[in-house]
């Protein structure tokens, strides 16, 4: 239930915050709702066609539909307002990349795939969503700079998943792997935390 509840506001927070960006692009009212869908539900949506799990989960349950697209409209109408919740949205995301990653790792265990599979089930879940924003946006996807994002999805996702095979109890190492994957997110961005960058100047002849 706890998932389950935070889920549901992960997915309203990931729609605000798409909303915002379909505004920061000038997308009309139709964009802006499309854009919320994609960014809550992409990341899920993703994962299912990858391992072949039928049907969407957004098929399944359409009301997450008009709840995800329902957040971007109302997002219009209190656009004036959400500069003052830009470190709540912050949070609201964090928390979503975490709870994504652990959901989608229980998609693939139940599947019963290998290890290395619900790792990367976890990080897609958590990660393709923004990546679809930001790419419909045009911009570059938060997954593919040095800031740590999808290395917090999978971390999460590992240490959750062998805390479920090293036998312990499944609550206390949900619980454990949300707030230590949160901790980690939310130091990264107080502390400006990243991986190493690539940087190749030289042309190649």
């Amino acid at each position: 239930m706890l998932l389950y509840v935070l889920y549901l506001i992960a997915i309203v927070a990931e729609a605000v915050t798409a909303a915002l960006a379909a505004g920061r692009r000038s997308m009309d009212w139709v964009g802006v709702c499309l854009l919320g869908c994609i960014t809550a539900l992409g990341g899920g949506s993703a994962r299912d066609i990858v391992l072949g799990h039928y049907p969407l989960t957004w098929v399944a349950h359409p009301n997450y539909l008009l709840l995800t697209g329902g957040a971007a409209l109302l997002t219009i109408a209190l656009a004036r307002f959400m500069h003052h919740l830009h470190k709540l949205f912050l949070l609201l995301d964090a928390i979503g990349l975490v709870v994504f990653t652990v959901i989608g790792c229980n998609v693939a265990l139940e599947m019963e795939l290998p290890f290395v599979i619900v790792i990367a089930s976890g990080m897609i879940t958590g990660c393709v969503g923004g990546v679809l924003r930001d790419v419909l946006c045009n911009d570059i996807p938060l997954l593919f700079r040095s800031e740590l994002y999808a290395t917090v999805s999978v971390l999460t996702g590992i240490m959750y998943v062998s805390g479920l095979q090293l036998g312990f109890d499944h609550n206390i190492v949900m619980i454990v792997s949300l707030l230590s994957g949160l901790l980690l997110r939310l130091l990264a961005l107080r502390f400006n935390w990243s991986m190493p960058k690539f940087i190749y100047s030289r042309d190649v002849h």
